[in-house]
């Protein structure tokens, strides 16, 4: 059996390949568009890996209120630290107020 590597393995190794070989290489006007290349290869794998179950949790917490502005702040925190575990790690952590 072969080995097949999945769409966020395939998409880390795309962004270790940028940081890594070609950043070092590009010269400094290239460098900031390299770095941001590999942030967003990055958050595009968060997303095919963790989008599908945020996008699920959104819609059932959703689903469960009775209309616009019923939405409660654990409900809405719930669904933002979703979105921030995508597309800014370690922001979803956050406890304050």
């Amino acid at each position: 059996m072969q080995y097949r590597p999945t769409a966020t393995q395939l998409l880390d190794a795309v962004a270790q390949t940028l940081d890594e070989e070609l950043l070092p290489e590009l010269p400094d006007r290239l460098r900031h568009t390299a770095r941001v290349a590999a942030h967003l290869v990055r958050m595009v794998g968060r997303e095919v890996e963790l989008g599908p179950q945020a996008a699920a949790r959104e819609a059932e917490l959703v689903s469960e209120v009775d209309g616009p502005g019923d939405l409660d702040w654990e409900a809405l925190a719930e669904i933002v630290r979703a979105d921030l575990s995508i597309c800014k790690p370690g922001y979803d952590r956050w406890e304050g107020r």
